[in-house]
């Protein structure tokens, strides 16, 4: 068992197999396989797969200075592995991260940021990077979601989302359908997902990527600031604010727990010190 070619040939296929066969999300299965893989090469450097191996990849990894959520999202592909081999014991325990309060508002996408990136994509006549956009930020959804975009969800004005094993189902609102048929129309999309690249495949994430990142230097927006998953967060945090419904908002955006949707919500810390100075209690 603690041959790391065994843990490499076999260990490593059977529990991929195993992810794929629970019908974990191919990003999923591709992470655990990249995580895996970095563990194996720690153990190849003549350690036995055993507890004191795993706590010193813990250590390994905290001393190369990741961040604490990636930490422990390396060390559960790890737990999961181990558990798979039927080494429980050998599992360690995740890194405590407290909750922020405030979000790093260097980071933070903001309306305006977004608004001059839809204004770019127009003038330089991008209109899939434009229709992209205004998807990923106009219902909230991930990147994975996007082949769930179909002409057939556009005509229907409803998307059924499936994803990491749930389905929800998300309203498409009208003018977003105007933009979507329109866009349709002038690539001859008749039928299937929306976003598809010149073979007829959906797009895959790296391409909606680099679509976006392209246009934050013509839109004078910061390139960190310009990521697919900062289109979900505006997103969330706009609807937060007009309605005060976390309830709704974790529906609409598949989170199992409302305390996950409350991360998304998370007011920057300007925001807070504003809201301190009004209340007048250090006259």
């Amino acid at each position: 068992m603690s041959s790391v070619k065994q843990l490499e040939k076999a260990e490593v296929d059977g529990f991929l197999r195993n992810l794929y066969l629970e019908e974990r999300s191919e990003n999923t299965v591709s992470k655990y396989r990249r995580d895996i893989v970095r563990f194996g090469r720690f153990l190849a450097e003549g350690r036995a797969l055993d507890r004191e191996a795993v706590v010193a990849y813990k250590r390994y990894l905290v001393g190369e200075g990741y961040k604490a959520s990636s930490v422990n999202s390396m060390l559960a592909a790890v737990n999961a592995l181990l558990s798979y081999l039927g080494l429980p014991d050998c599992r360690v325990r995740l890194l405590k991260i407290q909750r922020q309060a405030f979000r790093d508002r260097s980071r933070e996408l903001q309306k305006a940021d977004y608004l001059r990136l839809l204004e770019t994509a127009r003038s330089r006549k991008k209109p899939r990077a434009e229709a992209l956009l205004q998807t990923l930020c106009g219902v909230g959804i991930r990147v994975s979601e996007l082949p769930f975009i179909t002409k057939e969800a556009v005509l229907e004005g409803r998307a059924a989302i499936r994803c990491k094993g749930k389905c929800r189902v998300v309203p498409l609102p009208d003018r977003l359908r105007r933009i979507l048929l329109r866009y349709c129309g002038e690539r001859g999309i008749t039928s299937g997902p929306v976003f598809v690249t010149r073979s007829g495949r959906p797009m895959h994430r790296s391409s909606v990527w680099r679509a976006v990142k392209s246009l934050s230097a013509d839109a004078k927006v910061q390139p960190r600031k310009v990521y697919p998953h900062n289109l979900r967060h505006l997103f969330a945090c706009t609807y937060y604010r007009q309605s005060r419904d976390i309830a709704g908002l974790a529906a609409l955006l598949g989170h199992a727990s409302t305390e996950t949707t409350r991360i998304y919500t998370a007011t920057n810390e300007t925001e807070y010190a504003g809201l301190i100075n009004r209340l007048g209690l250090v006259p």
